[in-house]
């Protein structure tokens, strides 16, 4: 026991670790018994036994890295450099990590505090998808804080056994009957470059940032072809382009010294965010409930509807799911191509539009 000059007394555990004397605070005489303070002695020589500095745990928890340390440290050391989506985690981070727990300690994180904040963002919040992905962020976050050295290697996960809200996935896309009105109002549009972008949308299936970074070094008009190189599935994604779509493509007025197809505001930048336009659009048309990713649905689904394979259809949409990957491998490019044609025949026809031409020279 050590009597300190204020009178207070504690019970301390003398060990050697690595060559070196410890002496540990156990508990403070009075808060906890002499057999109390035995057992948690043996319990100290035990993990040391193990190979474990009890000392440097605790110091570890006393003074380790609080939640927003290890938030940052996250979105610099795997966010960054692993996730295309990478932003998404940040703003979770901003809006629910940091607000709820950014000074807490590491270790001090317990599965009440995932669960209370789990369910109020899921039901009080009405957002159960996000909730989710919050939840697996924090379970992902907790894992590299163990690799990372930040937590003890046998720190319990605090996002581990928490039941994920129930998950539909959607089935909306634009049906044969609202193509004619979606048409008249994306013509009415009165960004060009937003008008050009959600007719691709239309033809080709791509996802959104995929569409809006492409460069016009990208696009192959000999061989009618995108060549996407940083996807989501992490692998180069030659796009056919139906007659419609390169007509299109023809028509987009380009900018000097910006290489995208679609510029921002920024200059040399392309075209950040379009849901503003897209909510104008898709209110005109009376289809306030289609989201900009129900577009590449819609490709997917009127791709089914005449008759195409599901692998074929992965093929085209670029689906990362490794187990059909190898099965899409035995379609020839043609095979999308010509899948790729149909589609845009039918959705210009459903539309009443014609290409304005099949073969447009470019202006230098």
């Amino acid at each position: 026991m050590r009597v300190y000059p204020s009178g207070r007394k504690a019970f301390v555990l003398s060990f050697r670790a690595t060559g070196r004397k410890r002496l540990m605070t156990i508990g403070t005489y009075g808060a906890i018994t002499l057999d109390q303070a035995r057992t948690l002695a043996q319990k100290h020589l035990a993990k040391l036994a193990e190979g474990d500095d009890p000392l440097k745990e605790k110091r570890r928890a006393a003074h380790g890295k609080n939640i927003k340390d290890l938030c940052q440290t996250f979105i610099e050391r795997h966010a960054k450099p692993h996730k295309k989506t990478w932003q998404e985690d940040e703003r979770r981070i901003n809006r629910h990590l940091i607000p709820a727990w950014g000074t807490l300690k590491i270790a001090a994180l317990t599965r009440d505090d995932v669960g209370l904040l789990h369910y109020k963002i899921g039901t009080k919040e009405k957002a159960p998808y996000e909730a989710n992905r919050t939840l697996r962020l924090v379970s992902k976050m907790y894992e590299l804080a163990k690799a990372w050295g930040l937590l003890a290697e046998n720190a319990a996960n605090p996002a581990k056994r928490i039941a994920p809200y129930r998950e539909i996935k959607r089935d909306r896309y634009v049906s044969p009957d609202e193509l004619p009105k979606l048409a008249q109002a994306i013509d009415e549009a009165e960004n060009v470059y937003i008008r050009f972008a959600i007719w691709l949308y239309l033809l080709t299936g791509l996802r959104k940032s995929e569409l809006l970074t492409a460069r016009w070094d990208q696009i192959d008009f000999t061989r009618k072809e995108i060549r996407l190189g940083d996807t989501k599935a992490g692998r180069i994604h030659y796009v056919p382009l139906s007659a419609a779509a390169v007509s299109f493509l023809h028509e987009i007025p380009k900018l000097k010294d910006n290489p995208h197809v679609f510029p921002g505001g920024v200059p040399g930048k392309y075209l950040v965010n379009i849901n503003k336009p897209w909510a104008t659009i898709r209110k005109a048309a009376g289809i306030e409930d289609v989201r900009l990713h129900d577009l590449r649905r819609t490709v997917g689904s009127w791709l089914a509807q005449a008759g195409n394979s599901l692998h074929l259809i992965g093929r085209v949409l670029n689906h990362s799911n490794q187990s059909t990957t190898a099965i899409y491998a035995r379609f020839g490019q043609d095979n999308v191509r010509q899948a790729l044609e149909q589609h845009a025949d039918r959705i210009m026809g459903m539309a009443k539009k014609k290409p304005v031409a099949d073969v447009v020279k470019l202006k230098k």
